[in-house]
């Protein structure tokens, strides 16, 4: 196993330790990696050195000065995260996925019981997770770079614009999903109690694949495939598939995992599985063949479904969070963990990103 070495910079609105420890997807891009964390508003740029070994010149794209947050700053006048969790880059956007999930108050070593009781029947909400959206992505000085909006490229069509699914509770995917049979009663579990969280996001074509971390059901994973279209404004649609129905429902053998991450290679989609409840590992990557040739709702548990990796995880730290194709090298990836380990982080604002090869 190897590693490649990415260097943060205080550029932004949040400290650069928070963006170091909540790493969760990743996107290469020529000499140019993006990355999301869970535990901020912003998107991050880094691009290959001259010399060849580090990621630097970090710039930080608030998400906020391109779509219209549906949550506001709260009382300490900090807006809450988005908490990004999947990246695709397709034609000339760069797409994002929040969680979409909601969260039960941790307990902590200080609290007595009665206060252990307290956090533990607190669930919290916030808009700002339930975001899937696209933002366009044009080239200045050399570099790709986040905009609001951007005239086509080649002249044809209409201009780029950001936009996205959730900028209100009409257009939310959950509200969508509120009547399924199998994901509506989760909508309203925390997400580290089996309840619906969003940790993975690939695009194939007009095809948008959502992995579920949860739920797991009896055993089966869940990714969920949407059809967006251009809506009102910076409201996304979404364009009606099998009976009517918004969405398509995939459900994987990934041996009781859930999906971490998604990542598109030609037709296929290699599936990121770690634990859907708060626990370390196992930590898998498996291929999921032919998936964007679906022409419905399948259930995958023969050969189309093959596990290809084993990776290492951590005791309380550690945890693969998201998955990229190496630059220059599609029989390899890179992979980024939340809460990373102590020797990954061998300065302030430095991460080491590890760098598997696919069999």
């Amino acid at each position: 196993m190897e590693t490649v070495t990415v260097r943060f910079d205080d550029v932004g609105p949040h400290p650069v330790v928070d963006i170091v420890e909540s790493l969760s997807t990743i996107k290469s891009e020529g000499r140019h990696l993006w990355l999301g964390g869970d535990e901020t508003t912003t998107i991050e740029r880094v691009t290959l050195g001259a010399a060849g070994d580090t990621y630097d010149n970090h710039v930080s794209f608030p998400v906020g000065d391109f779509l219209p947050l549906p949550a506001g700053p709260d009382a300490d006048g900090a807006i809450p995260e988005i908490d990004i969790e999947g990246f695709d880059r397709h034609g000339d956007y760069l797409w994002f996925v929040g969680s979409h999930s909601l969260t039960r108050k941790r307990v902590k070593p200080h609290h007595a019981t009665e206060d252990a009781l307290r956090a533990l029947a607190k669930i919290r909400k916030n808009a700002n997770r339930h975001l899937l959206g696209r933002i366009p992505v044009v080239t200045r000085d050399g570099l790709p770079t986040l905009v609001g909006s951007a005239a086509a490229p080649d002249g044809a069509g209409g201009p780029l614009t950001a936009a996205a699914l959730g900028l209100r509770k009409q257009t939310r995917v959950t509200t969508v999903l509120k009547g399924d049979k199998h994901l509506g009663p989760f909508l309203t579990i925390p997400s580290k109690d089996n309840g619906l969280d969003v940790e993975g996001l690939a695009v194939v074509g007009e095809r948008v694949y959502l992995g579920l971390r949860g739920p797991v059901l009896r055993g089966w994973a869940v990714v969920v495939e949407l059809r967006p279209t251009e809506g009102d404004g910076q409201d996304l649609g979404l364009r009606p598939l099998d009976g009517g129905l918004s969405y398509r429902k995939h459900f994987l053998n990934l041996d009781g995992l859930g999906v971490r991450d998604l990542l598109a290679q030609g037709d296929d989609l290699l599936v990121l599985a770690g634990p859907t409840m708060d626990l370390d590992g196992p930590v898998r990557v498996y291929r999921w063949r032919g998936a964007a040739r679906a022409a419905t709702s399948v259930v995958v548990d023969d050969e189309a479904l093959v596990r290809v990796l084993d990776l290492p995880f951590g005791e309380g730290d550690d945890h693969a969070e998201g998955i990229a194709l190496a630059p220059g090298d599609p029989s390899s990836i890179l992979v980024v963990h939340d809460s990373p380990a102590a020797h990954r982080r061998p300065a302030p604002g430095v991460i080491l990103v590890d760098v598997f090869r696919l069999p």
